[in-house]
């Protein structure tokens, strides 16, 4: 197989504390994404998916760190590389969409000016050429009238307007990969599907990678082909969409797909995971699961069951996975 775009293996994330054990976050996370896949990442709401994006880019809140392993974008080693030199691949090798446009673009400034201003630092464009680069992305992504709205401020356009100025500033420089953190959460379910088709085509038509992390399910199932199911910090269930939908091998992933409503099944009753995620700063020991568990045995509780591969190229970390699910199968 062809060398990853980016590999990240053994990623621990976490605070330090003097004198106390660290609260560890993102446990020993290792996937690769390779050059041109669509890769999803999804879970419950802290299960470490926006950090391990903001790893990469470098953009951890204050107080959190990577604790120890690696994060390789095109053979180079991110971790421990100088700050200046890691910010040149930002814009022209990676970028980043925000999940609400409103904090992460400009108040005070024009939409138009903000995407002109990474091709005008990063690939050396006169002001006109910028800001006409600027206006045909604007254009790629949807935006009726282009050249009205780039005089724009952000709070006068609508919040799917504001994403697709997000999506063409991302897309300004074009970058090799594209981190998206929950970028279609705040949208109406009708935005949402243009503003993610208007992202998978250009994605498509550049060749450029795509992490997308989401909660939503069919979020993942329209705009990804491959992902990974997160949970307390580790990745339980991994590999091709169609078929860890189809075929779920982790009692979470399950537990996850028979919450979430399926419009060719309308009659079919929804199913709660029971519980809570476990509290990262007092960490139990063996999988994190197994006290939501249903099919969790004395093992779960003392050790994190090993990642298997249950099929080619399918993954699952489940002592029964497959007692549980080829049983059930049969």
């Amino acid at each position: 197989m062809a060398t990853p775009l980016l590999s990240v293996s053994s990623l621990t994330i976490g605070i330090r504390r003097k004198g106390q054990p660290d609260t560890v976050i993102v446990d020993s996370l290792s996937f690769d994404i390779q050059k041109g896949e669509r890769f999803g990442i999804v879970g419950e709401s802290g299960s470490g998916k926006s950090l391990t994006l903001r790893a990469i880019a470098d953009l951890l809140p204050k107080g959190v760190e990577v604790l120890s392993g690696s994060i390789r974008y095109d053979g180079a080693e991110l971790i421990g590389m100088p700050a200046a030199q890691r910010r040149k691949l930002m814009g022209p090798e990676i970028a980043m969409i925000f999940q609400e446009p409103m904090t992460a673009l400009n108040p005070v400034v024009r939409v138009g000016e903000q995407i002109a201003e990474g091709p005008r630092r990063y690939l050396g464009l006169s002001k006109q050429a910028a800001a006409e680069l600027a206006i045909e992305m604007m254009a790629k992504t949807g935006i009726p009238d282009p050249a009205r709205r780039a005089r724009a401020y952000p709070h006068e356009l609508s919040g799917g307007l504001r994403q697709r100025i997000m999506i063409a500033m991302a897309l300004s420089c074009g970058p090799k990969l594209l981190l998206c953190d929950e970028p279609t959460t705040a949208l109406d379910v009708t935005v949402q599907h243009q503003v993610l088709r208007v992202l998978e085509e250009l994605c498509a038509d550049s060749g450029a990678s795509l992490a997308f992390v989401t909660h939503d399910l069919a979020v993942v199932n329209q705009t990804c082909t491959d992902l990974a199911v997160m949970y307390a910090g580790h990745i339980v269930e991994s590999g091709r969409v169609a078929e860890v939908f189809s075929d779920p091998r982790h009692p979470y992933t399950k537990g996850l797909l028979d919450s979430a409503p399926d419009f060719d099944q309308p009659d079919r009753e929804l199913v709660s995971i029971p519980g809570f995620p476990p509290n990262l700063a007092a960490r139990p020991s063996g999988c994190p699961f197994a006290p939501r568990c249903q099919f969790a045995v004395e093992a779960c509780t003392t050790a994190m069951p090993p990642t298997d591969e249950v099929a080619p190229g399918h993954f699952a970390a489940c002592f029964e996975s497959a007692r549980i699910f080829e049983g059930a199968a049969a």
